[in-house]
């Protein structure tokens, strides 16, 4: 940016403006200072080496890609085309009565199906669960196993599914592109 142009978006304060400034922060004061990390007399172990860089590495092998990155919610602007239906839901899997173990199976054997078919939005239905309090074992921890690191490659992004797609007890999920994410 030219100096010119830092100049003219300047303007100094009206009276006004400043007596109004000086007032809303009359009782401020600096935060505390952080505390000083204590040096300890034993020496410290080595830390682990950090990832490869995805360059070519210092042998002339290429590194290993970069892993995709964390499943985030869904922006509200998807989630109100998919609960308008502007946005199609292209699979729907229900895990009711299934046990912690099937229902991972099932879900990771599912959304990879999906990946390799195209698909760009699936609904898994966990249920609410008996208890409202606490909700189901499947609502748990289905949210955990979409954040797993096995499925960063095939899931963009999850969110609680609209109330005529199962509300509370489903979650709709955004898949990414086989030719993405590897």
């Amino acid at each position: 940016m030219s100096e010119e142009n830092s100049r003219r978006y300047a303007r100094r304060l009206s009276q006004a403006e400043a007596e109004l400034w000086t007032m809303a922060t009359a009782d401020v004061r600096p935060a505390r200072a952080r505390p000083k990390k204590l040096v300890s007399p034993t020496p410290a172990v080595e830390a682990p080496a950090p990832l490869a860089p995805s360059g070519p590495s210092v042998d002339g092998r290429p590194a290993a890609p970069k892993p995709p990155p964390r499943p985030i919610d869904i922006d509200p602007r998807t989630f109100v085309k998919i609960k308008r239906g502007r946005i199609d839901v292209d699979a729907k899997l229900d895990l009711h009565g299934l046990r912690q173990a099937e229902a991972q199976r099932s879900l990771t054997a599912f959304l990879r199906r999906c990946q390799a078919n195209g698909a760009r939005i699936a609904i898994i239905v966990t249920g609410k669960g008996l208890t409202r309090d606490e909700g189901g074992v499947l609502r748990r921890v289905v949210p955990m196993w979409l954040e797993a690191p096995n499925l960063r490659d095939v899931v963009v992004g999850f969110g609680e599914a609209a109330r005529h797609h199962g509300g509370e007890g489903a979650l709709y999920v955004r898949i990414r592109r086989a030719d993405r994410g590897r």
